[in-house]
């Protein structure tokens, strides 16, 4: 997904992404330095006109928007005002207001991607709409993949705007950014001003986009008024007054919540306009096939080798049989051999490095189109959302065209050693191919490929044996590799894991593959592991068990994809804190259902006497709430002084003692007797919180943006004292 952040201009991720009428983005610094005169792209313009007379033809290259908006304002009479007057689309709607144009809009910028050629009026770049979408993906992009802060230019907005500087700080209750000069002259730090609290421009930035953020939209035309309906005509959003008063009162205008609605998730009584969700679901599937046949070429890859290898034995043992006048001749048919490998070898990787380019692609595209499925503001996704259904519509169209889901090149080598001829034959002996008597001779081993196969089928396939040096435990995984016993067909494979308590067997893997991995096991137990191989004839014997031991504590650090969006994560996503002012839940990347585990959580920064609450919750606790307010929460609230247990929103055993900046707490989880206790700087503090657990539980805390906290895992439990052991 990261090639869909990135400005197409400067390669970085965007900054300030605007929104062209072609659909395509582009930074605002980078929008400013390629804006120039309108009148530079006037021989464009004028060459496109002399090409053909004006009419259906020069419509056909343009998005449909721009057609549609032309016959709506000629029908209507209303000239560039029922949609926004600040660019126009494409060059032959400029075409067709040349003259007036070119006097009302002095600037233009040509699309880096497209090439198309946006007119723009006084306001220049700055009256391009912001794409809000892509600017909200990138800044969690930016956030869950831990890349360095993206660096924000911005303008002095007290310098004139032809030579404004590079603002050095961003007054708070000022709302403005200021420049050095700018500060010193308007900002001085005395008198009432003095008390103005004064960020670098970076922070100044996130907190106009936090005062911004849940704001309405309002109506360039009607700026009282917000954008509530959207004009499907226009394929725009519109305020009401432009639906009853404007150039819009004559077109099919719907509410924009619904619309926006229906782009994401369908209509039911409609199934003429497919929608986001559909489209990318089958694009999902199709990309599923895609990998699993990258696997099958890798998979090919090696047969190649393993051919190779007995056809070398072939031609070494025909050669060794003419004794030495064969010996030169044997070392040139190995070297054709050997070019013959590696052109199959050539071929097939070829052809998979060209699918995974095109399954990156995809995914990447597939990922970008789910994060702006997210988006909660209507007017932002409309904003995208025509162009990204068209560009997940081709994509989904092509991929199978792309793909080319069959290898271009078999495994097997079409060549046989001719050794028939007497010695005065062998300067002429060659490899000749399969070609005349290929068809009899490939009809006759297929014959006695299935030949071969009934009578496999008739047995039952020999007992598979484990892999031990390919078998591995990590953390509270294990990964189990087989292979079969040669010379008998095998369907598929079967494999059994105890419960690591020398329990029964149970399957947790039925499949032809022949490794596979195991997640979600009890940390520090043994596990015993068995495989068996099943054709239709029946199953064969069990191979003999391995036994896999898990980690003794468990390592783990918080999990982004569960979190709430709030969240802000760092160092490898073991360190969390809150851009916002109500407590947010973050739960642990593992779930606990037995044994004795214990982490803890350092506070890195307390302000404002906040009263973090850390605990343990199941995995669909509702996270936009304090931990512990309901049923599926348990959590030790504290602040400075004291604290509470909680849970169900019942509140109990307050304890004094609180928190400061450096503070250590620790919880130890004892699934062995089902309760929950906790340490505060190393001391336990408080009695038992919680006993009677059952069932899986996940390490969790609610913080706020007063609150920064580490984890620590893979910590042995402390021993409890005899006071604890009372209580």
């Amino acid at each position: 997904m990261e090639g869909e952040l990135k400005c197409p201009m400067c390669l970085q991720f965007y900054c300030n992404p605007l929104l062209l009428p072609c659909s395509h983005s582009i930074c605002a610094v980078c929008a400013s330095k390629c804006q120039e005169p309108s009148q530079t792209f006037l021989s464009q313009l004028e060459g496109g006109v002399c090409s053909a007379t004006p009419g259906e033809g020069d419509l056909k290259d343009f998005p449909d928007i721009d057609k549609i908006s032309i016959l709506s304002e000629t029908d209507s009479g209303v000239v560039c005002n029922s949609r926004p007057s600040s660019y126009i689309g494409t060059p032959s709607i400029a075409n067709i207001y040349q003259s007036v144009q070119f006097s009302q809009n002095p600037y233009g910028i040509k699309c880096p991607v497209c090439k198309k050629i946006i007119l723009l009026d006084e306001n220049g770049y700055k009256s391009l709409p912001c794409n809000k979408v892509l600017e909200s993906i990138v800044e969690k992009f930016s956030h869950g993949k831990q890349h360095k802060p993206l660096t924000l230019y911005v303008n002095c907005q007290m310098c004139d705007h032809n030579e404004a500087k590079e603002a050095v700080v961003m007054c708070e209750q000022c709302n403005v950014f200021y420049c050095q000069s700018c500060k010193e002259s308007c900002h001085p730090d005395r008198g009432p001003l003095a008390q103005h609290n004064l960020l670098d421009p970076i922070q100044g930035r996130a907190l106009q986009r936090a005062r911004n953020k849940g704001r309405e939209l309002c109506c360039l035309e009607h700026e009282e008024e917000q954008l509530n309906m959207f004009c499907i005509t226009c394929s725009m959003p519109v305020c009401c007054t432009c639906q009853h008063e404007g150039g819009h009162s004559q077109h099919d205008v719907q509410a924009i919540g619904a619309m926006c609605k229906t782009q994401k998730v369908g209509n039911s009584e409609d199934n003429e306009h497919l929608e986001l969700s559909q489209i990318l679901q089958s694009l999902s599937e199709k990309a599923k096939v895609g990998t699993e046949f990258i696997q099958s070429l890798k998979s090919m890859t090696d047969k190649v080798h393993g051919n190779c290898t007995d056809f070398e034995a072939t031609v070494a043992a025909q050669c060794d049989a003419l004794i030495e006048a064969i010996k030169k001749r044997k070392q040139e048919l190995l070297v054709h051999v050997a070019e013959e490998r590696d052109l199959k070898i050539s071929m097939l990787k070829e052809q998979a490095s060209q699918c995974t380019a095109l399954l990156q692609r995809t995914t990447g595209l597939l990922h970008f189109s789910i994060e702006v499925l997210k988006e909660s503001d209507p007017a932002s996704f409309l904003q995208v959302s025509s162009s990204l259904i068209s560009r997940v519509s081709t994509a989904d169209q092509n991929f199978n065209k792309d793909m080319e889901l069959t290898p271009r090149i078999a495994t097997e080598f079409d060549l046989t050693l001719d050794s028939g001829p007497a010695l005065h034959a062998i300067q002429t002996m060659n490899f000749f191919q399969l070609k005349g008597t290929a068809a009899v001779l490939s009809k006759f081993s297929n014959l006695l490929w299935r030949w071969r196969s009934d009578l496999a089928h008739y047995e039952t396939p020999g007992k598979p044996s484990i892999v031990p040096e390919d078998c591995s435990a990590e953390n509270n995984s294990v990964t189990i590799a087989w292979q079969p016993h040669m010379g008998k067909v095998v369907e598929s494979y079967s494999l059994e894991l105890d419960d690591g308590c020398g329990g029964d067997f149970r399957v947790v893997y039925v499949g032809s593959e022949t490794i596979c991995t195991v997640d979600g096991l009890h940390f520090n137990s043994t596990y015993f592991a068995r495989v068996k191989a099943t054709n239709n004839s029946g199953d064969s014997d069990y191979s003999d068990p391995i036994s896999l031991q898990t980690a003794e504590v468990a390592w783990f650090s918080l999990d982004p994809f569960s979190a709430h969006p709030d969240i802000l994560f760092s160092n490898d996503n073991q360190t969390a804190t809150c851009n916002s002012y109500e407590h947010r839940i973050l739960l642990g990347g593992v779930g606990f259902s037995k044994g004795v585990h214990y982490w803890e959580v350092v506070i890195d920064r307390y302000d404002s006497h906040s009263d973090p609450a850390i605990g343990i919750a199941r995995f669909d606790v509702d996270k936009c709430q304090m931990l512990g307010k309901d049923e599926k929460g348990w959590s030790m609230y504290i602040d400075d002084k004291r604290s509470w247990f909680m849970h169900n929103n019942d509140h109990s055993e307050r304890t004094e003692g609180g928190i400061k900046r450096g503070s250590v707490v620790g919880l130890l989880l004892d699934l062995d007797r089902h309760r929950l206790s906790y340490f505060v700087d190393g001391f336990p503090h408080g009695p038992i919180a919680f006993k009677n657990l059952h069932g899986v539980f996940f390490p969790a805390l609610s913080i706020n943006r007063n609150i920064q906290v580490s984890l620590r895992t893979g910590l042995e439990p402390p021993l409890e004292s005899d006071s604890e052991e009372e209580n």
